[in-house]
Parts: C-alpha cells; structure tokens; sequence
C-alpha cells in the first residue's frame, strides 16, 4: 500500500496518516458484488472524479466537476447508460445525483464496474457524507462531513480505496 492510499474497513478507513469513521453498505463487504445487494465491493479501486454542489460549496478541486439540476445516474442494467450520469429526463431507473439532502454535496466517483459497466455487477461506488454514524449506505463509503472535506484537498492522481 502507498501513503496516497485510501484503505477502507467496515468502519473506518486509514488515510493520509490518520483513522477516520466511515460506513460501508448495508450489505457488508463483499467479493461477488451483484446489483441491489447493498454491498461494497473488495479490493482497489480508481478514484475517475469528483462532483460537488456549486450552491453549496466553492469548487473543492480544479478537477471536480459541478452537479447540475437534471443529473442523474443510470442504475439500470437493462439499459445501455447503466452505471453512467445521464440527465433528466430519463425513464429508466436512475439515481439522482442533485439531492435534498447534502449526503452528495461532494461525491467522489471510483472505477468500480466503469467505464464499461459488466450488466449486473452493481452501479457505482461512490464516496460521499454520510446520513449519521453507523447508518449504512447502498454500497458506498460514507464519512463524516468535516472528515471528507478534510480527505479532499489531499487527493492525488494516484490516490487508490482500497476495500479489505
């Protein structure tokens, strides 16, 4: 493992010399990753970009890019968008990136199943806030507000999550 390494266990990750809280999916942690299994997937993964809410927060990094009202991301293996952002409208199953909530003010979007997603082997892993401790997410890696925001500006091209 390197020092840019991101290294994620069911309840805290170990990043940039410090232990910081976070929660993995419902679903635990998994080898055989399926879609809707509520699961986040073992082993290294990219981070491929970073979005944030332009209303809400200044640009975290020159690379991040903005959330627009309509964005969306496709969840439906059946379609050929799945496990891409796509925007509204859009009739198939999708999640929708620009919430109420500030659970995706920040989203960090890792290669897990892209850029050409295998039908079925689940939609993106993002990391992002979470709801509160211990609250589980759909797959995802969930922190601390302050400790995301503090993960950013750390970040480098050859930044890995690392799932055990």
């Amino acid at each position: 493992m390197r020092r840019t390494d991101i290294v994620v266990t069911p309840t805290h990750v170990r990043a940039f010399g410090r232990k910081l809280p976070c929660t993995v999916g419902r679903g635990g942690i998994t080898k055989r990753k399926k879609e809707g299994d509520g699961a986040t997937p073992r082993g290294t993964h990219r981070l491929v970009g970073m979005l944030y809410r332009p209303d809400r927060l200044s640009r975290p990094a020159d690379w991040a890019l903005p959330i627009r009202p309509g964005d969306l991301w496709s969840d439906d293996p059946a379609h050929e968008d799945y496990n891409l952002m796509v925007r509204a409208p859009y009739p198939h199953s999708h999640e929708a990136l620009r919430r109420a909530d500030p659970l995706y003010d920040v989203v960090l979007l890792t290669d897990w199943n892209w850029p050409y997603a295998v039908k079925g082997r689940g939609s993106a892993i993002f990391l992002h806030q979470w709801r509160k401790p211990g609250y589980p997410t759909e797959g995802c890696v969930a922190f601390r507000r302050d400790h995301l925001y503090w993960l950013l500006p750390r970040i480098r091209y050859d930044t890995r999550v690392i799932v055990l």
